[in-house]
């Protein structure tokens, strides 16, 4: 899938949009899955919208998809992929919601468990994780989520059970170092988008930035962008990943940092 002229591979690492548990603190109290709350409209109105500013703006073609099993990152990256791959120029249309017509030949989506939310309280609260440690997701209920036509069967995942409640940040973090690194070796000739959580977001520009940019927020769709040169026959990847700094992707730089007055602050 990737193009022959391919010189650099991108990933484009993607928080997912507004959660409903932050707009209506008492769903979770009634909820059967408290863990695992869908998008408010607005989030899967701005997961659109960043698709479409994907298309439009990132000077190059997304190939495969790869997104964690919360049910947050689903709705998200349906959204953003029924935007890359819209039959028509979809101008007038908000979300999924105004009937957009896709070629789903355009690219792969994937779901891998080490893509998911960090397993432990800084994450996800005490009282809304199951008792039992059983998150009950299932692969297939998750990819029923995504657009029909593109799910890749032939994925082998990197991850292959949810990580234990009870990570720890760090694991947590190396988890998600570790997978950006693996599913972009596996695929060097195709730009990735990876849709996850705030701290995947954080660890993709923390890990790849020239100075270790400390990251003050990642807001709902903000996106980092990676980078590396590929060799001439494009076999394998030459040179690390590198941050590149695009302004305005709802990724806030700490203030102590001097890049920060780079950034477009997002309100």
């Amino acid at each position: 899938m990737g193009s022959l002229q391919m010189t650099h591979q991108h990933v484009v690492v993607m928080r997912h949009g507004d959660r409903l548990d932050n707009f209506d603190p008492l769903w979770t109290q009634k909820a059967a899955r408290p863990w695992d709350p869908p998008l408010v409209f607005q989030g899967k109105v701005r997961a659109f919208g960043i698709g479409r500013k994907f298309n439009n703006c990132l000077g190059f073609p997304i190939h495969r998809v790869f997104v964690s099993p919360f049910l947050r990152c689903l709705q998200t990256a349906s959204e953003v992929i029924h935007a890359l791959c819209a039959v028509d120029d979809c101008v007038t249309s908000m979300s999924t919601a105004d009937g957009v017509l896709i070629d789903p030949s355009k690219l792969k989506v994937s779901v891998d468990y080490g893509l998911c939310e960090m397993m432990n309280t800084r994450a996800i609260r005490a009282e809304n994780a199951p008792k039992d440690g059983d998150f009950a997701f299932s692969i297939s209920e998750c990819e029923a989520v995504l657009p029909q036509g593109t799910i890749d069967s032939t994925f082998e995942r990197v991850y292959e059970q949810l990580p234990k409640w009870g990570e720890s940040s760090e694991g947590a973090r190396d988890r998600y170092k570790n997978i950006i690194k693996i599913l972009a070796d596996t695929y060097p000739t195709e730009n990735l988008l990876l849709v996850t959580h705030g701290e995947g977001v954080e660890v993709s520009v923390t890990e790849h930035s020239r100075d270790h940019l400390p990251v003050r927020r990642v807001n709902y769709c903000a996106y980092s962008i990676l980078q590396r040169t590929l060799n001439e026959n494009e076999s394998v990847a030459v040179g690390e990943f590198v941050w590149l700094n695009k302004g305005d992707t709802g990724i806030i730089i700490s203030p102590s940092s001097p890049a920060a007055d780079e950034i477009v602050k997002e309100t």
